[in-house]
């Protein structure tokens, strides 16, 4: 194998091995850091899930750390609250 496969290869396989509650903390403070961001905008989660055109109980889901978001997903929050991805993953 090339090292380009042997990178690609060594990535997927520590990304998929990550313990899980690492995983879960890890989707809990994304979604503390969620809420603050869109209460600090003035958004309710009926008009952030209206926005995105997805229900409300998804986002309350992702808030509360019950379910996983795309890339995309977050991609288009951060438009609409109009703040950048990387204040999503800021965990002090």
């Amino acid at each position: 194998m090339g090292i380009f496969a042997y990178t690609k290869i060594f990535l997927f396989i520590e990304f998929y091995f990550v313990d899980k509650e690492y995983k879960k903390e890890l989707l809990i403070k994304f979604g503390i850091n969620l809420r603050r961001l869109r209460l600090e905008k003035g958004f309710s989660q009926e008009q952030l899930a209206n926005e995105l055109g997805i229900e409300v109980s998804q986002i309350s889901r992702i808030e509360r750390g019950l379910i996983n978001t795309s890339v995309l997903m977050l991609h288009s929050i951060s438009k609409i609250l109009n703040t950048s991805e990387d204040k999503f993953f800021e965990f002090d």
